[in-house]
């Protein structure tokens, strides 16, 4: 029997119609993900990373294939699953705790203080002590994305998916929001699959790299990262690891022109407090 958490991808095929004719967005996807594993997966664009994540979440069921959670076919969208946007896609006229709390409104199970208790609890796990009842235009825009993770987060899933999330943020912002969602994945051991053009981001947080290849969208190699968390960006074996990553692109369709690297000392310079 599978444990909660355990997710199985089989012999994935998704199209999409364009101007009369089929286009193959992914191709024979297979992949197995253990219970609270951490999975990254990198790739240019055009090669599936987000339709993926789609696929996972049940946005779309028009595929060949299938998709398993704890052995138990992929149906529609379901609170065992959680997903944060590039976009926070906050709500500008409720509070943070009144966005948290949207995520629990399909929630039957939670009587109103069971819930306004995981809305505090989550609000304390993402560190916004405080801003309870601030608005999304009184926030940062890591603020807002910490809000995004706990609305997520809020109905306790089996599996959280995070769509490129630190993606419009600055450098030093996404490190430490980095650092913070890998301290949330290890106190809450939610599987968790990360999709990003960030190389670097993808070795730092990944237990695992998935390396997907366009047109159609492919996985061309699976990279085991062998490394001892709190992870050190400036370390020759995180170099290594993150150079291999790369290389696998030097042969596909767009030689991974549009990934993203960030090097800076962060390590050193996150003691740095941010004046959120």
């Amino acid at each position: 029997m599978a444990h909660a958490g355990t997710l199985e991808i089989n012999n994935l095929h998704k199209q999409y119609v364009v101007n009369g004719e089929a286009l193959t967005v992914l191709e024979n996807v297979s992949l197995s993900i253990a219970p609270g594993e951490f999975v990254s997966v990198v790739g240019s664009s055009g090669c599936g990373k987000s339709t993926l994540l789609k696929l996972v979440i049940g946005l779309e069921d028009d595929y060949r294939g299938e998709i398993l959670l704890d052995g138990n076919k992929i149906v529609g969208t379901s609170l065992q699953r959680g997903i944060v946007f590039q976009e926070h896609r906050l709500f500008p006229w409720l509070t943070v705790e009144q966005n948290i709390n949207v995520g629990l409104l399909n929630n039957t199970e939670l009587t109103e203080a069971e819930k306004h208790r995981s809305v505090k609890e989550h609000i304390e796990l993402v560190g916004l002590q405080g801003f309870e009842n601030a608005y999304p235009y009184q926030l940062s825009g890591g603020m807002s994305q910490r809000v995004a993770i706990a609305r997520a987060l809020v109905n306790r899933p089996e599996v959280l998916l995070l769509d490129e999330p630190f993606g419009a943020l600055d450098a030093f912002t996404r490190a430490y929001l980095q650092q913070e969602l890998q301290r949330i994945w290890q106190e809450e051991g939610i599987t968790m699959i990360i999709v990003t053009h960030d190389v670097e981001e993808a070795v730092y947080l990944g237990d695992r790299v998935v390396v997907m290849e366009p047109r159609p969208g492919r996985i061309k190699r699976v990279i085991d990262v062998d490394l001892p968390r709190p992870r050190d960006r400036n370390s020759y074996q995180f170099s290594a690891l993150r150079d291999q990553v790369y290389k696998e692109f030097s042969h596909t369709p767009n030689g991974g022109a549009d990934l993203t690297v960030i090097t800076p000392a962060v390590e050193s310079n996150l003691q740095w407090r941010f004046s959120w």
